[in-house]
């Protein structure tokens, strides 16, 4: 239910903001509004406003909407009406009317980042883990334990203070191939790493971009939390606040040792005997265990020791004055549109993965996973799908409000408009693409719940 409200709430939210910036766009021009209209279907709410008696609707498929206008292309208009037809406008003011609706999503994704960026969210630190063998990251040199202060692109150098803002500027590098410059603290001394730019093709295959350059989030130290009753790990004497420093033949690697491998090692094991080496109270302990195999509702068996691990990551809290939360948000939101925009031109020329795509379902899953995490978390998924409606309305496709520009355009430049004939091939084209993309995007959905097909 959280999950169905928190996409329902969305939905309506973002369609509203979007008709709304249509609406406030022409009455500011002069032209008449007959209907408003968030969802299709029949209506729900039915109500009528203002002087021209605008009728605001609230219909029962809540997955798009409208702003019917005066316009003499779907109903005669009467002679004393016709300078508020939009079709009578010029095109610089039906153009205006047009991208209203994207830049005030825009514009509502810069004002939510800006909120988060002043209500504060704790993001994990940059703290690096052991990079992946063979990866640029190894040939540069990071080592497990090293914090990254700042990155370098082509020169420009910025500061990084929590895990996703890395994560972002990876991407805005390896999409384009670049290599990254990192400047890294351990507890000897900062140094500038170089990681030289992905394997052609990597980046495209849906791979994330830290994944790419072999970068890796340290992961939380091995440390107890719980150990139940009656259990292994009880019996084997672990106690809560324990810290599993290595585990087997990775005893010798404690400084690097963290609750992924410890939780690798007892699946290794396969019930046979581990030794553990436990630090607690400043002294160093070594202890065996034997898991215990047991099998879960699909059939599925682990081997678990009955302790629980603490896997919170060191994390600072990211917060700003209002000045900077305004800058923030506008700044991301423009970075974010322009990495959309280049991920999408690469998946039209087969150099990005179609796997990015996403559908219905799986906003709908992000929705209620961010909704469960809190307000701060739920915010970001708005602006973040906000900016990603935005976008995709100003991709210059016919049907979409980037495809009507190109029409203004069109005739702002050569003083004539696109035929009608012209236009409707065009809108039928229009459809057959919107309609592919939904298609994948449906698959991409579905292979994320049940797997792909083969």
């Amino acid at each position: 239910m959280l999950t169905l409200f928190a996409f329902l709430f969305a939905l309506a939210l973002l369609i509203a903001v979007h008709e709304a910036g249509h609406l406030l766009a022409a009455l500011s021009c002069g032209v008449r509004v007959l209907k408003f209209s968030i969802g299709f279907g029949p209506a729900l709410l039915r109500r009528r406003f203002g002087r021209d008696a605008t009728e605001f609707v609230l219909a029962a498929v809540p997955l798009g909407g409208f702003v019917r206008m005066l316009d003499e292309r779907e109903a005669p208009v009467a002679a004393q009406e016709l300078h508020r037809a939009f079709n009578r406008q010029g095109p610089w003011k039906r153009a205006w009317v047009v991208v209203a609706g994207p830049a005030a999503n825009l514009l509502l994704a810069s004002l939510l980042f800006a909120l988060v960026a002043l209500l504060g969210v704790h993001q994990p630190l940059p703290l690096l883990g052991a990079p992946a063998p063979g990866s640029p990251a190894a040939a540069a040199g990071v080592r497990a334990g090293q914090a990254v202060l700042a990155t370098s692109i082509d020169g420009d150098t910025r500061g990084v203070r929590s895990w996703p803002q890395l994560e972002l500027r990876l991407q805005q590098a390896a999409l384009d191939g670049r290599r990254v410059g990192l400047r890294v603290r351990d507890a000897a001394r900062e140094r500038e790493l170089w990681l030289a730019a992905p394997r052609p093709g990597v980046a495209s295959r849906g791979v994330d971009a830290a994944r790419a350059y072999g970068l890796r989030l340290q992961q939380p130290p091995a440390r107890i939390e719980r150990v139940l009753p009656g259990q292994p790990a009880a019996q084997a004497g672990l106690r809560a606040g324990d810290v599993v420093l290595g585990a087997g033949a990775a005893q010798a690697a404690a400084p690097a040792f963290d609750a992924r491998q410890l939780l690798q090692a007892i699946a290794r094991s396969a019930g046979h005997p581990l030794s553990l080496r436990v630090q607690r109270a400043g002294q160093v302990l070594d202890l065996v265990v034997r898991a215990r195999r047991e099998v879960d509702a699909r059939g599925v068996a682990h081997w678990r020791i009955g302790a629980m691990l603490d896997e919170r990551l060191p994390s600072v809290l990211v917060r700003l004055a209002p000045g900077p939360a305004l800058q923030q948000g506008v700044r991301r939101t423009w970075e974010l549109s322009m990495l959309s925009l280049r991920t999408l031109g690469r998946m039209l020329i087969g150099r990005a993965s179609l796997d990015q795509l996403s559908g219905p379902v799986t906003i709908a899953d992000y929705a209620g996973r961010s909704a469960e995490l809190g307000w701060v978390p739920y915010l970001s998924f708005l602006a973040v799908v906000s900016l990603s409606l935005g976008v995709l309305n100003l991709l210059p496709i016919p049907v979409l409000d980037g495809g009507h520009l190109l029409y203004y355009a069109f005739e702002i430049l050569t003083r004539r408009k696109v035929p009608q004939r012209v236009q409707e091939r065009l809108q039928q084209g229009g459809l057959a693409l919107i309609a592919l993309m939904i298609a994948v995007a449906l698959y991409n959905d579905i292979a994320r719940v049940l797997g792909p097909f083969h």
